[in-house]
């Protein structure tokens, strides 16, 4: 039995964790894995591949990032927007047929997110024998409680708010930190929650500067003279709009820009020093925490199980603290996005933490 696996989208602290899971538990069964390069774009023929030995897999364990490599580019489906997808031509198609068939690939195990997801749904309809493991740092699949890569985000989210505090105090100033979250404010909420922050702003509630800046000078009038906020990337102006890096305020583009313009809009409410930083990519690098490790390393092990019992078109789900599986259509129907009235954002303001609204 011949099995391949391949990483697509963003890279993400734990997807060598999940290879580690997959070689060795396929070794068990005297199966060989084959690693395709760059995502769905090794399919291509004459493919881009390598035979992943045990041997290839000792100490990546730790290892961010991925030995396969990826994009998020090239001729497969992507989503353009939630809930939209382009769709995978019927030539592409016929291309990993060949491949498939060519180095005869008896399993697919796609390792990705919201995107990738749809495309390895796609190819299970188009008849391929695929099976999804779920990762992305924004924790926003549905199907599926928690992803690997989250936890690793968070804790870089910490670290940078732990140092940030220091220059804050000493300063007096409001430090406003960005993370990455286009839908859904998890990574935001999490480490803000985790790092001490006064003010969290995430893209699923409406929020008000004037009420951020109240609760700023109130903090003032206490005797606290510095200020934490933690703003998600897609977290919206008062007039609803998206800040990006090409366009400014605009629904298009790459996202990068909200923590700015919090922080300029925050020192002409208040009238206190106020700097910005944005942490962008750092959330995406570094060696996975031990939580991702044994999530990917798990993650890995099941997909082998689920090829072996031959149930395809089904995705790891971690549910509950143990890990099993759902229909890949049932992670793609709908981000998975903060409630609003959930019991952690219950728990946010329970704690003094102002959310803007």
């Amino acid at each position: 039995m011949r099995i391949g696996i391949l990483n697509s989208g963003g890279d993400c602290p734990g997807l060598n964790a999940v290879i580690h899971g997959v070689v060795g538990a396929a070794s068990k069964l005297g199966w060989e894995v084959i690693g395709f390069r760059d995502g769905f774009e090794g399919l291509l023929p004459p493919g881009d591949y390598q035979v992943i030995e045990p041997e290839d897999t000792v100490g990546i364990l730790k290892l961010g990032g991925t030995i396969l490599g990826t994009t998020n580019k090239g001729h497969f489906a992507s989503k353009v927007g939630e809930g939209s997808k382009e769709e995978i031509a019927a030539r592409v198609i016929d291309k990993v047929s060949r491949t498939m068939k060519q180095l005869e690939i008896r399993a697919l195990i796609v390792v990705g997110g919201d995107g990738s997801m749809t495309t390895a749904w796609h190819l299970y309809q188009a008849g391929f024998p695929v099976i999804g493991v779920p990762k992305t740092i924004d924790n926003d699949l549905q199907a599926t409680a928690m992803t690997f890569g989250f936890d690793s985000a968070v804790n870089c989210v910490v670290d940078a708010m732990d140092r940030l505090h220091t220059t804050a105090v000493s300063h007096k100033r409001v430090m406003v930190v960005e993370t990455m979250g286009r839908n859904a404010g998890w990574i935001a909420l999490w480490g803000g929650i985790a790092g001490g922050a006064n003010v969290i702003l995430l893209p699923e509630i409406e929020f008000s500067l004037d009420k951020v800046a109240e609760h700023i000078k109130e903090r003032e009038a206490r005797g606290h003279h510095s200020s934490m906020v933690v703003v998600a990337e897609g977290a919206r102006t008062p007039c609803g709009d998206l800040v990006t890096q090409e366009h400014g305020m605009t629904s298009d583009g790459t996202l990068g820009g909200i923590g700015i313009y919090v922080a300029a809009e925050l020192e002409k409410r208040t009238g206190k020093d106020t700097r910005a930083c944005t942490l962008g990519h750092l959330q995406r690098g570094g060696a996975p925490t031990s939580l991702d490790r044994i999530l990917g390393a798990r993650f890995g092990v099941k997909a082998v199980k689920l090829a072996e019992e031959g149930r395809f078109g089904r995705m790891v789900s971690y549910q509950a603290y143990k890990v099993g599986s759902a229909s890949i259509d049932k992670a793609i129907n709908k981000l998975r996005t903060v409630d609003p009235q959930g019991e952690i954002i219950e728990t946010a303001r329970a704690i003094g933490i102002c959310m803007g609204d």
